[in-house]
């Protein structure tokens, strides 16, 4: 446990190449259904007779996919148990003894035997049958919040209290011998036996280092954070706008929409773990005249996708997308990784995508991008910045305006977000060029062709797969410009990369100061040494 999440240690998610009993690899939610529905079916392909179970949380069935699973398991004729763990009591708050009572008559084989052989019965009574059918299903349904997954075609079972061990496990004995599609749903309570949980669940759902005695977190820098940024945007704006109304998909403390729910309640909208609805409920929004921000994980946001194009693009609707935990993200590793979102965004037409190179400039570009027409993206790191304190104002940047922000001779540096800087605290190694590019969509290819016209190198870096990334967008202008330079695209590589310490990610992809450094005099001729300097400034 002392290795949880730290490189070379265990993942924080389930990973199928750790353990034989990490069966299907996650890190988003509301999976579980499908998967083990696809693996029910396989094992009755293969005459198996093991058991499949899928356990999802009550967050997670507020997902599309959880429903569209369980739809589709009622069609099937399969071995299948759902375990809902309950930790909200979002479907029901009913726990306790007659409950209990209920989920084990209703497990139990005399229950079950009574039903299945009325179900042989009336088979042979026309009339009857569906009447008993309706009356149980009524009968079921005054003392228990089951009819849904009934009329799915899951035999439901609970409320049970899931920290009752002994009747947890008598309910699940009793299942193991049942046959079919089994819906059990449990409660329980979130954080249950460490009384800072017990009273604080939301803090302790993604858990940083922390004091056992005082349940409080170990902060390691009073750095400003980009989600603070956002944060405090956002509350500024929506008293400089009214038509402002801020939209989560469940990520409010991660997103940073605390102070806002706080202080504009009316304005703010937590949609559950449900990413494509959140996008076309901005939509609809910003049909009707608002100026909807959405709040999303670069991740979640690809579940979004079709709705991105479909209902928030392809109409040109003036929908902000602040787009948190881009580029690597450290312990929580490849399944939250923000590595894709510059390749999927930048072929959307009508988009307009930045990238910021510190926390001031991020505040401007929330703005850009809220005042822009259309569908406009910022994308920012997980974590603390350069240290650049925003200005407390609303200004915005040039559309399109990249920035020199080094002047140098042979060799040009356009680095995206987060690389600005480690590019700066290469260039003196180099006496290069480095500009700050702002923008991914549209680009300044005035500046490009200026850049290119006095570099024979350009090196582009950004924190972002390397194919169809923000690099790729560079070599398109200059292809078309037919500039004889020669081009090196630093990016994160073809693969996924594990969870770890941040910086030992960036090591890792080639992107902190020495492996710019290190890839650029491989590539080019004459280029000095890596300066001791510059090695611990990276490390």
């Amino acid at each position: 446990m002392q290795s949880l999440r730290l490189r070379d240690g265990l993942c924080g998610f389930l990973h199928r190449e750790e353990s034989e009993y990490d069966t299907f690899g996650a890190g988003h939610s509301s999976t579980s259904i499908s998967a083990a529905l696809g693996m029910a079916v396989a094992a009755s392909l293969e005459n198996s007779t093991r058991n499949t179970i899928a356990v999802i949380g009550d967050g997670a069935m507020t997902a599309g996919m959880a429903y569209e699973a369980l739809n589709n398991a009622g069609d099937l004729d399969s071995d299948l148990l759902v375990i809902l763990n309950d930790n909200e009591m979002s479907i029901s708050p009913n726990r306790g003894a007659m409950h209990n009572h209920l989920a084990r008559i209703l497990s139990g084989s005399f229950y079950t035997g009574v039903r299945e052989r009325s179900k042989s019965i009336l088979n042979h009574l026309p009339g009857t049958k569906k009447f008993m059918r309706r009356w149980e299903e009524h009968l079921k349904g005054m003392v228990m919040p089951g009819t849904l997954f009934e009329e799915l075609g899951f035999n439901y079972i609970g409320p049970i209290d899931g920290h009752d061990i002994p009747t947890l496990l008598k309910t699940l004995h009793n299942l193991h011998d049942m046959k079919g599609r089994r819906f059990l749903h449990v409660v329980t309570q979130k954080g249950k036996g460490y009384h800072h949980a017990e009273d604080d669940p939301c803090n302790f759902h993604g858990v940083r280092p922390f004091d056992r005695e005082t349940g409080q977190p170990i902060k390691s820098s009073p750095a400003l954070s980009y989600t603070q940024v956002f944060s405090d945007w956002l509350c500024d704006m929506a008293r400089a706008d009214e038509r402002l109304a801020g939209i989560t998909p469940a990520m409010r403390e991660g997103s940073g929409l605390v102070d806002f729910s706080e202080q504009f309640p009316e304005r703010y909208f937590d949609v559950g773990i449900a990413e494509q609805h959140a996008v076309t409920f901005a939509a609809g929004m910003a049909c009707e005249g608002m100026k909807p921000v959405v709040a999303i994980y670069s991740t979640f946001l690809q579940r979004a996708y079709d709705q991105l194009i479909h209902d928030v693009a392809l109409q040109n609707l003036d929908v902000t997308f602040a787009i948190d935990r881009a580029g690597l993200v450290g312990a929580d590793g490849a399944t939250h990784a923000g590595v894709f979102d510059l390749g999927f965004l930048r072929c959307i037409p009508n988009m307009l995508i930045m990238a910021p190179a510190d926390e001031a400039e991020c505040r401007q570009m929330l703005t850009t991008a809220y005042n822009y027409t259309g569908p406009a993206a910022v994308r920012y790191p997980r974590g603390t910045g350069p240290g650049v304190t925003p200005v407390n104002d609303l200004m915005p940047l040039p559309v399109g305006k990249a920035d020199i922000v080094r002047k140098g001779t042979a060799i040009a540096i356009l680095a995206f977000g987060s690389r600005v800087t480690a590019a700066l605290e290469v260039a003196g190694e180099l006496d290069a060029t480095v500009v700050n590019m702002r923008f991914v969509k549209p680009l300044d290819t005035d500046m490009i062709e200026r850049i290119a016209a006095d570099h024979p190198t350009i090196v582009t870096v950004e924190e972002n797969a390397l194919q169809g990334g923000a690099g790729s967008a560079v070599n398109e202008v200059l292809l078309a410009q037919g500039a004889p330079n020669r081009i090196l695209n630093l990016a994160i590589p073809d693969q996924f990369i594990e969870h770890g310490d941040h910086q030992q990610q960036l090591a890792e992809c080639g992107l902190d100061a020495a492996g710019i450094l290190a890839a650029i005099r491989a590539a080019v001729p004459g280029v000095p040494e890596i300066s001791a300097e510059v090695l611990q400034q990276s490390n």
